[in-house]
């Protein structure tokens, strides 16, 4: 029998959707599963994303340019320009979903053995991309106990070695929903400028910040356009998930050139998803007041009925719909599992994603687990109660 390849095996298995098989022996038990594991909101699509899809007229579903429909290009650049930065439609490629953006990015950006230095914990897709495209990994830990916040500048520059090729920041971030400041976003652009680094920045949550804060984009850094590559997707500023289109932006000519090579070789991206996306341009702010509302009240009964539980640590993130939260359990992997296998509460059990997976160290979030509060506010009461008897009835409590 043929052997599987060496990069195939070091492929990292997703801890969001790992614990999945358990999840559908509870739902046929009879179970109750709250999914708290999955960044998928269940927020309505606006509707001129919808109707832009329901009303076409096309006789033939052709390819587009592979950077994209050019009309759709531009309305990102339109889009850009409205929130104040100087960006064209020629800084702008469509790609399938965000994920394809980093995995271009990375493969125009990085040799074999190149390394990226990342705050973590980080999206667990990212140390997929970067296995993928031979990258490796520079992790810098930020710490729980102080809400995730930016690791100190030393921390950066003691990693940066002759291999070191970039930085990548998410913000808002996934997994701990950590909202940078102008002023942690400047010293990072300082370092990006000192080494001459490329500055990946993953901002597809940007539409979701708190708490009157104000999201701050790496591309308002004028002085350092030519290093930025900005991440971007419709898939949770819409709630359109399965669109797949997300795009890559950078005034990088050569990057953008290079990128363009590999999108060619995927011919071109969803033809409805970008048509979907044209029409979500036209989105109005009554929306984002609406579903930001809903976000905000979601995050609070997550907020206040977690902190309750003895032992449990919960920051409160500035963004995004993700929280970050220790449990005073033995191992967070092996609570989530037990959540599904064994557990329930009045027919009821939740789903979280293990902490382990976000970290290039597993045992750094060994008693930590994300939760995506993307379900609606009943639900989520009723997850905290079951979390809450859970943690009561657990046979690995964590007693210390």
């Amino acid at each position: 029998m043929p052997k599987i390849s060496n990069k195939g095996l070091s492929m990292p298995e997703s801890p969001i959707r790992k614990l999945v098989p358990y999840a559908e022996k509870a739902v046929a038990k009879g179970k109750r599963v709250y999914y708290l594991n999955i960044g998928q909101p269940d927020i309505e699509t606006p509707v001129l994303a919808l109707d832009s899809v329901k009303l076409i007229d096309l006789k033939v579903v052709e390819y587009t340019h592979s950077a994209g429909y050019e009309h759709y290009r531009k309305g990102l650049a339109k889009y850009y320009q409205d929130l104040g930065y100087n960006i064209d439609y020629t800084n702008v490629m469509v790609t399938t979903g965000g994920s394809e953006a980093l995995q271009f990015g990375f493969m125009s950006c990085f040799d074999e053995g190149d390394e990226l230095i990342i705050p973590e914990p980080f999206y667990a897709n990212y140390n997929s991309f970067s296995k993928a495209a031979g990258v490796k990994v520079l992790p810098i830990v930020s710490n729980i106990q102080d809400g995730f916040s930016l690791p100190s500048i030393k921390e950066f520059e003691q990693k940066i070695t002759s291999k070191t090729k970039g930085i990548l920041i998410c913000n808002p971030g996934n997994p701990t929903g950590y909202l940078y400041s102008r002023e942690e976003l400047l010293q990072i652009k300082e370092i990006v400028k000192k080494h001459d680094l490329f500055l990946f920045a993953d901002e597809v949550y940007r539409e979701f910040c708190y708490d009157n804060r104000e999201h701050v984009s790496v591309l308002e850094f004028e002085d350092i356009a030519e290093n930025v590559i900005l991440i971007d997707s419709v898939s949770k500023r819409y709630s359109m998930c399965g669109a797949r289109v997300g795009a890559l932006v950078t005034k990088n000519k050569e990057v953008f050139s290079t990128a363009l090579k590999f999108a060619q070789a995927r011919l071109s991206p969803p033809t409805f998803g970008q048509l979907a996306g044209l029409g979500a341009l036209n989105t109005p702010q009554s929306y984002f007041d609406e579903v930001k509302k809903e976000y905000v009240a979601r995050r609070d009964i997550l907020i206040d009925g977690l902190r309750k539980i003895p032992g449990v640590i919960c920051p409160n993130p500035g963004g995004a719909f993700y929280l970050m939260v220790e449990f005073p359990v033995d191992d967070a992997e092996k609570f989530c599992q037990w959540l599904l296998e064994d557990f329930e509460y009045e027919g009821q059990t939740v789903m979280m994603a293990p902490g382990n997976g976000f970290y290039s160290n597993p045992e750094l979030g060994k008693k930590q687990a994300r939760i995506a509060y993307v379900l609606v506010q009943e639900s989520l009461v009723s997850a905290v109660k079951c979390l809450e008897v859970a943690l009561q009835q657990y046979p690995g409590k964590d007693l210390k």
